[in-house]
C-alpha cells in the first residue's frame, strides 16, 4: 500500500477583525490541539471531531502507512502573521521533502488570508505541489466557509468540504477526502475537477444547514452525488475576507470530466435559485431581550446568538452590548457566555468565590459602539477552564480556556456572565457546566456564537434569535468596507452590487 503524508494548516481569516493570528495563537490552538509536528499529530487529534482524525482513521482502514508532517489551527481572527505562516508552512514542506510520500492529505480551512498572501491555501498548496512533484495526488478537506480559489482548484487533485453548519461532520469530511485519495491511488490517475462561483454573498447566520435554504441544498447535493459519479461540495464562503475571490462556490471531482462539469452546473443553478431564501431576520439587543423575557421559560430557554462578536468568525468575544441590555432590562434566569476577559477572570480567582467586587468587563477590542461594562458582580463559581466537550460539534475536544469565572450582577441579580481567559466560541454546554450552570434550566441564554451553538443548544431551545450587537463579524456583508473584493458581486442576497 501507499505511504501517505498527513498535514494541515487551519485558519479562518476575518480581515476586518481587530487581532491577528501570530505563532503563539497556533501553539494555543483556540480549543483545537496546539501546533503539532511529525508523529505527534496522530495522538493530538485522535478521537476528536477533526478532519485529520477522520482521514487518519479512513486511510489506516485502507491499509496505508502514514507519516506526520505539520498540523496547526488557531481561533479565527484577522490576518495570519507572516512569521506564523512561514514557520508552519516551511515545516510542512520540509517534512514532505524528507519523506517523499506517495500521496498527501491536507486538513485545510479554505479562508486563510496571511499578511503576505490573500489566498493562503492557494500558496500552501502551491508549495506542497512543488515539494512532492506533479504526479503525487493531493487531497484536502475544507471548511464549509472556504473561499475556494482558482489556484486551489488548479493545484489540488481533490477538495472536499463539510456539509453541515454547525460542523458536526468534520471527521466525516476528512474520511471522504481520504476516500477520494484512495480512489485516485487505485486508479493510478487524478480526478478531473469543475468549479463555479456564485455572484452574491450571504452572512454566516443564514448558512446554517439546520435551516433553509441550506438544509434542502445539502440534501439535494447528497442525492446528486449518490445518483452520479461526482464528489460534490458547496461552500457558502466566509464573507469577511476582503480579497478578490471571496464568496460562494460549488465544485466537484470525477474521473469523467464532462460528468463533473454537468453536476457542478446543476448544483450552481440550485444555489442561485435559492438566493432570496438566504435573507435572515436579525434582532436588535433590546428586541431580543424583550422577546426572550416574554417567551422564555426554565426548561425551554430562548437562545440569543451574539453573532457579530463570535470568536469563531474573528471576534474577540469581549463586546458588552447584549450583556448591557440584559442588565438594563433586569432579565431573570439569564446567562451570557463566553465573555473573553482574562484580566477579570484572574481578578475573580485572586478575590475568591463569594466575594462581590466592582468589575470592568470586556470592551477591550475598541469595537465601534462598544465599551467596557462597569458594575458590581458577585463571584459565584471559579473554574480552571480544563474540560472535555460533549456536544455534537466539539465532542472530544479537550478545552484549555484558562481561568474561568461565573459572575452574578448585583444590579440585575437574574443575570450571570461566564468569563474565560482564552478565545473560544460558546458552542458546547460543558462550557457552562464547568461553572455549575445547567443551560436547560435557564430562561434565556446569550451565546458568543453565530451557528455552531445550534448543534448542542438548539435541541433544548424554545426559539433561537440572531442578535445584531456590536462586533467585527458583521452579519450583513454589505456593511463591510470592501477594498479588494471583485466588482459586480452582490454584497447580500438580492442586495447591491459591489462597485
Amino acid at each position: 500500500m501507499a505511504r501517505i503524508a498527513i498535514g494541515g494548516f487551519q485558519h479562518e481569516t476575518n480581515t476586518f477583525a481587530p487581532s491577528k493570528a501570530d505563532y503563539a495563537a497556533f501553539e494555543a490552538g483556540g480549543g483545537w490541539p496546539g501546533a503539532q509536528f511529525g508523529a505527534s499529530i496522530f495522538a493530538a487529534v485522535e478521537g476528536a471531531n477533526i478532519p485529520a482524525a477522520g482521514a487518519i482513521e479512513a486511510l489506516r482502514a485502507q491499509g496505508h502507512s502514514l507519516v506526520g508532517t505539520a498540523w496547526a489551527a488557531a481561533s479565527p481572527s484577522a490576518h495570519v502573521t507572516e512569521e506564523a505562516f512561514e514557520r508552519i508552512t516551511r515545516s510542512l514542506v520540509l517534512h514532505l521533502e524528507k519523506e517523499q510520500p506517495d500521496a498527501v492529505y491536507l486538513d485545510l480551512h479554505g479562508a486563510m488570508v496571511s499578511e503576505r498572501f490573500d489566498d493562503g491555501e492557494g500558496e500552501i498548496l502551491r508549495r506542497v505541489r512543488e515539494a512532492v512533484g506533479p504526479s503525487v495526488p493531493i487531497a484536502a478537506s475544507l471548511d464549509l466557509h472556504a473561499n475556494v480559489t482558482r489556484a486551489m482548484m488548479e493545484t489540488a487533485d481533490a477538495l472536499v468540504a463539510y456539509r453541515t453548519y454547525p460542523h458536526v461532520d468534520m471527521a466525516a469530511t476528512g474520511a471522504r477526502a481520504a476516500h477520494a485519495l484512495g480512489e485516485m491511488l487505485k486508479a493510478g490517475r487524478p480526478m478531473k475537477g469543475a468549479h463555479a462561483r456564485l455572484d452574491f454573498l450571504t452572512g454566516i447566520p443564514s448558512q446554517c444547514s439546520f435551516i433553509e435554504p441550506c438544509r434542502s441544498i445539502y440534501e439535494e447535493l447528497g442525492r446528486m452525488e449518490t445518483q452520479g459519479g461526482t464528489v460534490l461540495s458547496f461552500t457558502p464562503g466566509f464573507p469577511m475576507a476582503d480579497f478578490a475571490e471571496c464568496g460562494m462556490s460549488v465544485f466537484g471531482y470525477s474521473f469523467d470530466e464532462k460528468e463533473a462539469g454537468e453536476a457542478v452546473e446543476r448544483l450552481r443553478r440550485l444555489v442561485a435559485d435559492a438566493e432570496k431564501d438566504f435573507v435572515l431576520e436579525l434582532h436588535s439587543p433590546a428586541d431580543a431581550v424583550r422577546l426572550s423575557r416574554e417567551r422564555g421559560a426554565p426548561g425551554r430557554p430562548i437562545v440569543m446568538a451574539d453573532t457579530q462578536d463570535n470568536p469563531g468568525a474573528g471576534g474577540n468575544g469581549d463586546t458588552t452590548g447584549l450583556l448591557k441590555e440584559l442588565i438594563s432590562q433586569n432579565a431573570k434566569e439569564a446567562v451570557l457566555g463566553l465573555l473573553i476577559d482574562g484580566d477579570s477572570a484572574k481578578r475573580a480567582h485572586e478575590a475568591g468565590q463569594g466575594r462581590t467586587l466592582v468589575f470592568r468587563l470586556g470592551g477591550k477590542s475598541n469595537i465601534e459602539n462598544d465599551s467596557p461594562l462597569e458594575g458590581e458582580f458577585t463571584i459565584e463559581r471559579l473554574g480552571d477552564g480544563q474540560f472535555t466537550c460533549t456536544g455534537p460539534m466539539f465532542k472530544g475536544f479537550r478545552m484549555k480556556l484558562g481561568p474561568m469565572a461565573l459572575l452574578r450582577s448585583k444590579n440585575a441579580p437574574g443575570v450571570r456572565v461566564a468569563l474565560a481567559s482564552r478565545k473560544c466560541q460558546a458552542a458546547d454546554q460543558e462550557m457552562f457546566r464547568h461553572l455549575g450552570v445547567e443551560p436547560r434550566q435557564e430562561r434565556m441564554i446569550a451565546l458568543k456564537s453565530s451557528v455552531h451553538f445550534r448543534a448542542d443548544f438548539q435541541p433544548i431551545a424554545k426559539e433561537v434569535l440572531v442578535v445584531k450587537s456590536p462586533g467585527p463579524a458583521l452579519a450583513d456583508p454589505a456593511e463591510f468596507k470592501w477594498t479588494k473584493l471583485r466588482k459586480g458581486v452582490r454584497l447580500r442576497p438580492l442586495g447591491p452590487a459591489h462597485r
